[in-house]
């Protein structure tokens, strides 16, 4: 069940699931597909992008840029392989 994952599980798997992450997604459109708030998506963001929190950057799998006068979460390469991993679904090659 998605509610007993750890949010940035849930995170992942939602970006991921949305048309390959082409266009990112909207915070209110994550917020209400995973019952959250977009302050805490933004935190919770923050910690899983390349942000520099305490002098220790994040893991850089998540990016969020403001586009048209909205947040919009993209996942980004290293964010596809975690969850691909998370899920299994990783790719042979």
């Amino acid at each position: 069940m998605p509610e007993e994952q750890p949010l940035a599980c849930q995170i992942l798997r939602a970006l991921t699931e949305d048309a390959a992450g082409a266009t990112g997604m909207s915070l209110p459109r994550l917020g209400k597909r995973l019952g959250q708030s977009a302050s805490v998506l933004m935190r919770e963001l923050t910690h899983m992008s390349d942000a520099s929190l305490a002098g220790q950057c994040g893991p850089g799998w998540v990016r969020v840029v403001q586009q048209e006068g909205r947040w919009v979460a993209h996942i980004t390469p290293e964010g596809l392989g975690v969850a691909q991993a998370l899920t299994g679904t990783g790719d042979s090659q």
